[in-house]
């Protein structure tokens, strides 16, 4: 069904300030939810692969800088590289931990998920483009959320970044000059975000148990 579906779909572009008709910038992407965690889990793989590598290399270094001088006979022998690598351990300068991060590239550093998921966005995210977000706010906490908000705000107003944007997060359906399609409508239906069904389900949800947090302030004022 999905070729079937694409062919019907259609589109149409606008007009600039000079009349001129727009086309969808070069570099526009989708970005789904599932990006993200590939691009957390191939940074885990790279880090496994480099703990292995890093394993061995240390190895290497012990044979290189105490063993056997290898000699040099020519940048055709088999053994020109590790001519080169023993070279290269046996500098002063270098320690075990330079000759090993030079060697294996070192380690991605990998924070939270949250955190690795907003840097993934940062620096996708480039100037002029068109984005097409599937639940971006998938693995994100409420707080990296409106920050997410806020990268997402600041690159469509200042850097010319047009975003489509499936998502069920309140915080990113509040995003400053959002146009909201609520997709559950029959027929579909333009609304204001505090409209929304699983909006209204959070406000709802807060309303009836607000003595909670009215409690809490009052323990934090005494």
């Amino acid at each position: 069904m999905f070729d079937r579906y694409t062919k019907a779909c259609r589109y149409r572009t606008g007009y600039d300030d000079t009349g001129v008709k727009t086309r969808i910038p070069i570099g526009s992407a989708v970005i789904a939810s599932d990006d993200v965690f590939d691009h957390m889990l191939t940074v885990r793989s790279a880090n496994a692969e480099y703990a292995d590598d890093s394993a061995f290399v240390k190895g290497e270094y012990g044979r290189l800088f105490w063993g056997d001088s290898i000699r040099f006979t020519g940048v055709d022998s088999p053994d020109y590289e590790r001519f080169r690598m023993q070279v290269r351990a046996r500098r002063p300068s270098v320690s075990r931990r330079k000759f090993v991060l030079r060697e294996t590239g070192g380690e991605i550093k990998l924070f939270s998920n949250g955190e690795t998921a907003l840097e993934y966005f940062d620096a996708k995210l480039k100037d002029g483009k068109l984005y097409c977000l599937d639940e971006p706010e998938n693995s994100l906490s409420p707080q990296k959320q409106i920050v997410l908000k806020q990268i997402l705000e600041e690159k469509a107003r200042y850097c010319g970044c047009q975003f489509v944007i499936a998502t069920h997060s309140p915080f990113l359906m509040a995003l400053e000059g959002a146009k909201i399609y609520d997709l559950d409508a029959v027929p579909v239906d333009i609304k204001k975000w505090w409209e929304l069904p699983n909006t209204r389900t959070y406000y709802e949800f807060f309303r009836d148990n607000a003595e909670f947090f009215m409690r809490t302030d009052s323990d934090r004022r005494g």
